[in-house]
């Protein structure tokens, strides 16, 4: 069964995703839902994260002048209770937040603390804030 995607809303209800987002960005999102994620053999574009940054996965694009672009996700698959009682229709990739660099760069510590902290909101509540 394909998961769905569901984008976190902070408590201004603003989206962080809204202004990241792109057409090529989706396409790795919709595929990795279509899979869905236990399955998705991402060649790259999609990656489990680790050390500090354990338990969010990375949609990874580029784009002109090779620019990068990442989106930072979270999975829910609890139990169908569960999803219910965090307002999610069944398994989801949730969308937190997302981050552009320069080609041969790396994010510093910084870049992924602020996605911790959208992280820890969005987990932070129940039921999740998401935007439909």
């Amino acid at each position: 069964m394909p998961w769905d995607v569901v984008f976190y809303k902070a408590a201004d209800d603003s989206v962080p995703t809204d202004d990241f987002l792109d057409a090529c960005l989706l396409a790795v999102l919709d595929a990795v839902a279509e899979a869905p994620p236990p399955r998705f053999s991402g060649g790259g574009r999609w990656e489990a994260m680790h050390g500090d940054m354990g338990g969010y996965y990375e949609v990874r694009s580029q784009g002109p002048k090779r620019e990068q672009f990442r989106l930072f996700c979270i999975l829910e698959n609890a139990g169908a209770e569960e999803l219910q009682r965090r307002g999610l229709p069944g398994p989801a990739i949730a969308v937190i937040t997302g981050r552009r660099k320069p080609w041969m760069t790396t994010f510093g510590p910084g870049d992924y603390a602020d996605v911790r902290a959208f992280g820890d909101d969005y987990l932070g509540t129940t039921p999740r804030r998401i935007a439909t």
